[in-house]
């Protein structure tokens, strides 16, 4: 194994309802899975403990430098209306390989914000996507998948058990 450094961000863009931004998109935030946590303090504790119960919702988000219609159509759609984003990036290592990264997310785009318009200024559009499915993959390895009734970590879902045991 290489001791040089690897899976450096070198470039990414987001492809929104499959139609790419290559070239508009200035910043793109990833989903942040995060547990949700309960404090916990029973008979005979000491001390409490924090017990997961869940998940929190997950958002992710992006900046596009470009006023587009094709992205802006994507907000405020019927209900049971979901799309598709696709947040690309190549990771480089230092030894000159490069491999993708890729973010496949499905949802609903709850805000266009068209921020400020300033004469000779770059105008920045921010866009939230509210996900209802989120899978996180490495040169083909599938990292984290995500919907609202399963979490699959590395390829193993973590709750497998309670969906075994509520019979579904």
């Amino acid at each position: 194994m290489s001791e040089l450094p690897r899976y450096i961000l070198r470039d990414c863009t987001v492809f929104a309802d499959r139609d790419s931004k290559i070239g508009q998109a200035s910043e793109i935030a990833l989903p942040v899975p995060e547990e949700k946590m309960e404090e916990l303090r029973n008979a005979g504790m000491v001390m409490p403990i924090e017990v997961p119960m869940g998940f929190n919702m997950l958002e992710s988000s992006f900046k596009l430098t470009a006023f587009d219609p094709q992205v802006i159509t994507l907000f405020g759609l019927k209900i049971g209306t979901e799309k598709e984003f696709l947040v690309t990036g190549a990771l480089a290592h230092e030894d000159g390989t490069v491999v993708n990264a890729s973010a496949y997310i499905r949802g609903r785009m709850k805000k266009p914000d068209h921020g400020t318009w300033k004469t000779g200024e770059v105008g920045e559009n921010d866009f939230a996507v509210s996900i209802r499915y989120y899978r996180l993959e490495v040169d083909g390895r599938v990292l984290v998948e995500m919907d609202p009734f399963n979490v699959s970590i590395g390829g193993v879902s973590q709750t497998a058990a309670i969906r075994a045991a509520l019979l579904v």
